[in-house]
């Protein structure tokens, strides 16, 4: 009978501590902010959700390549949106040092690469493969360009190493990188009142495949190696001789002391995952609704009651 007593306080000693490390600490926790719409929305939704956990959130403006340094450091909690395309290699390069935590992937499947609307197909109809661009080059120069054709590709930040592709695949391209997301809709709208044709960088998921349908360049594929080993891939003393994955992940990184410091709200990540089509309606709202991302925030969350609080359970 003793012993079973002792086990019994035991017991409910080790539920007692349980319990009292469960709960989150009062510190803030700090989630990035970046320079396109659905992570701005998305930011703002996880934090909403855990503020209503009783959470503390500040957001920080950062780069979106030197956020997983921030992350590793604890400086930062966590990154809800990361691309495989844009940020795989950042991301790889600080799980490999330590600090920082693959902690969900989204349901999302995603895809980033150089892009066109079908107006632009009828003025070059041997797209989408990849090898039309230089036919039809001289239909994408601009003053600015010259004889070359203009590519408008995402901000610099972004390293979609767009021009070492220019290079690897003799493309008589020009790489203009776009200050932000936001300019690469305003010049799509522009080139579509004359149906002139134009070659972006894009991405899905996002609204704008509802707005202007169109189509990804092909590319040669995408294998293991080839943005870093000049043997792989169709060029044999290049890099870059090929596309971004066509099947991407969109997944969450978090500082690995988040699950210590904030468990409540850790355990609330982990069962975050956002759909292509959550994460088109929440940049719709904010680059077609024009609303501001806190708003659409708000909106999204009350009209998608189902879909998120069963995480917080």
């Amino acid at each position: 009978m003793k012993a079973i007593k002792l086990v019994s306080i035991a017991a409910l000693f080790a539920a007692s501590v349980s319990s009292a490390q469960a709960q989150d600490s009062s510190d803030p926790i700090i989630i990035p902010i970046h320079n396109w719409s659905s992570q701005i929305v998305m930011s703002h939704v996880i934090g909403d959700i855990l503020q209503s956990l009783g959470d503390h959130v500040e957001y920080v403006t950062t780069d979106s390549q030197a956020v997983y340094e921030s992350i590793r450091l604890g400086d930062v909690t966590f990154e809800p949106e990361v691309w495989e395309g844009a940020f795989g290699a950042s991301f790889r390069a600080a799980m490999e040092k330590g600090g920082i935590e693959d902690v969900a992937t989204h349901a999302a499947i995603t895809r980033e690469d150089w892009w066109y609307p079908m107006w632009t197909k009828d003025a070059c109809p041997g797209l989408p493969d990849w090898k039309a661009l230089n036919d039809c080059a001289a239909l994408f120069a601009t003053p600015e360009t010259g004889t070359k054709g203009r590519f408008l590709g995402g901000p610099v930040d972004w390293l979609k190493h767009d021009a070492e592709k220019v290079d690897a695949l003799g493309l008589n391209f020009q790489v203009v990188n776009a200050g932000s997301a936001a300019a690469i809709w305003a010049e799509l709208a522009a080139a579509e009142k004359d149906k002139k044709p134009i070659v972006v960088f894009n991405w899905t998921p996002n609204f704008a495949e509802a707005v202007w349908p169109g189509e990804f360049v092909n590319f040669p594929e995408w294998v293991d190696g080839c943005d870093t080993d000049p043997a792989v891939g169709p060029v044999p003393d290049k890099t870059y001789d090929c596309g971004n994955p066509a099947n991407g992940y969109l997944k969450i990184a978090a500082w690995d002391g988040m699950k210590d410091k904030w468990p409540a709200a850790y355990a609330t990540l982990k069962k975050v995952s956002f759909t292509n089509h959550q994460i088109a309606e929440m940049a719709k709202l904010v680059d077609i609704d024009e609303m501001e991302p806190e708003d659409a925030a708000q909106a999204w969350l009350d009209a998608n009651e189902s879909v998120w609080q069963p995480w917080t359970k």
